[in-house]
C-alpha cells in the first residue's frame, strides 16, 4: 500500500501566507495539485503528455478539512493517493503534513480530495486512454 502513495515535500513561501502569518486556505488547492502532478509525472505519465493526447483533466469538486495552521517556512510533506477511477472521472486524495525537523515527527494540517473529469480540448466528456487508465487502476487501494 505504501506504494501507492506518492510523497512530496514543499518549503512555505512567505508570499503563501496571509494577513494571520499562515498559510492563506486557497494555497492548499496549489498544494494539492503539486502533490498530484508530481505523483502522476512518476507513477503514470505527465500532464503534459495527456493534453499531447488531446485530454485535460479538470478539478469539478474539492473539499478541505484543515486541522492545523502551516506558516512560512514550515517544511511540508505533501501526501497523494488516488482513490477512485470511474469511466470519465478519477478522485485524488491528499495529506499535508508538518514535518519537524529535529525530531522528525509529522503532524496533520490538512486533508482532503478533488474530483477530476477528462474533457477533449472541446469540452467533451471522455475516457481517458487504456494505457494510462491501467496506471491508474494499478494505483488504487484495492487494486494487488
Amino acid at each position: 500500500m505504501e506504494n501507492k502513495k506518492h510523497r512530496c515535500t514543499y518549503r512555505v513561501l512567505y508570499g503563501d501566507t496571509d494577513a494571520a502569518a499562515v498559510v492563506y486556505n486557497a494555497n492548499y488547492l496549489r498544494f494539492f495539485e503539486i502533490g498530484r502532478t508530481e505523483m502522476m509525472r512518476e507513477k503514470v505519465c505527465s500532464y503534459k503528455e495527456i493534453e499531447e493526447l488531446g485530454f485535460i483533466l479538470p478539478v469539478t469538486e474539492c473539499y478541505t478539512r484543515f486541522k492545523a495552521p502551516a506558516r512560512y517556512d514550515d517544511l511540508l510533506i505533501i501526501e497523494t493517493r488516488i482513490n477512485e477511477l470511474k469511466k470519465v472521472t478519477c478522485k485524488f486524495s491528499y495529506r499535508i503534513l508538518r514535518q519537524d525537523l529535529e525530531t522528525g515527527n509529522e503532524q496533520l494540517l490538512a486533508r482532503g480530495y478533488t474530483v477530476h473529469a477528462a474533457i477533449t480540448r472541446e469540452g467533451k466528456l471522455t475516457s481517458l486512454p487504456d494505457a494510462i487508465t491501467s496506471r491508474l487502476q494499478a494505483l488504487l487501494p484495492d487494486a494487488d
